[in-house]
């Protein structure tokens, strides 16, 4: 059963307006970690499915939570890659109903692990108008927006002008010129940036870990690599805690996740 999210969430200031309800089923606390958009075709090709899930699976290893729509192609493959447990899915039909039915154990998984967010009260079917409302929500939530192969005129290049008008940074995987026209079109007119090294991207936002590591705030801290004195002075005991868990070393007065 859903449940109606009272608490403000600062990233939807970014939308046009403020949504009026908003209905969620799962972990909460996964809007509070930082958070990526991926979007994308509904049918990508063999080089974007890889490249989709290798890049999620990155940004999860580093705490990034990953954002996407739950439809098939692109977004079954960015929640796929980031791990049920790390991924946001946005609807555009009440939570009660599972669509596509094509990713009905996905949804499952993210219901129990992750977090469904939507718009629309039980019992909402899809229409077009409902998806474009959920694009939004699913751009503003996001620190950035990926978009890994998208044709023009799609729905993903809907949610690039939800970016552009945000203010967000673009991201893209590099396409051949008669591919993702949609994207290509983006790096030709400087609206968006190309993703050129999966681990050197992922890496900006700090290092990859081991699934088992808490991610709290002593977590994302520590992935900005302070030195060891800001550190104990925000932590404490847990500094030292931590060092003999092995979880962090500290090396020339950094501290520096393990």
């Amino acid at each position: 059963m859903s449940q109606v999210i009272i608490e403000y969430i600062p990233e939807l200031d970014s939308m046009k307006k403020y949504p009026s309800q908003l209905f969620c089923e799962g972990n909460l606390s996964l809007l509070k970690r930082p958070k990526v958009s991926i979007v994308g075709t509904r049918s990508p090709s063999t080089y974007t499915r890889q490249f989709t899930y290798v890049l999620s699976k990155a940004l999860s290893k580093r705490g990034v939570c990953i954002v996407s729509g739950a439809a098939m192609g692109v977004d079954t493959i960015a929640h796929e890659g980031a791990g049920s447990d790390n991924t946001i899915a946005v609807v555009a039909n009440g939570l009660d109903i599972r669509y596509p039915v094509i990713n009905q154990s996905l949804i499952e998984s993210i219901e129990q692990e992750g977090l469904m967010l939507s718009q629309f009260n039980e019992g909402f079917r899809a229409t077009g108008w409902s998806f474009v409302v959920r694009n939004e929500l699913v751009v503003a939530l996001g620190d950035i927006l990926i978009v890994t192969e998208a044709d023009l005129n799609s729905g993903s290049m809907r949610s690039v002008e939800y970016a552009l008008k945000m203010g967000k940074e673009i991201w893209v995987l590099p396409h051949r010129l008669d591919e993702s026209l949609g994207t290509n079109k983006l790096l030709l007119e400087g609206q968006a940036q190309v993703i050129k090294d999966i681990e050197t991207f992922a890496s900006r936002f700090g290092q990859a870990v081991e699934s088992d590591i808490v991610k709290d705030d002593f977590f994302y801290f520590c992935q900005t690599s302070p030195t060891f004195d800001e550190t104990v002075k925000k932590f404490g005991d847990r500094v030292y805690e931590a060092e003999l868990e092995g979880s962090i070393t500290i090396h020339n007065g950094i501290v520096m996740l393990l």
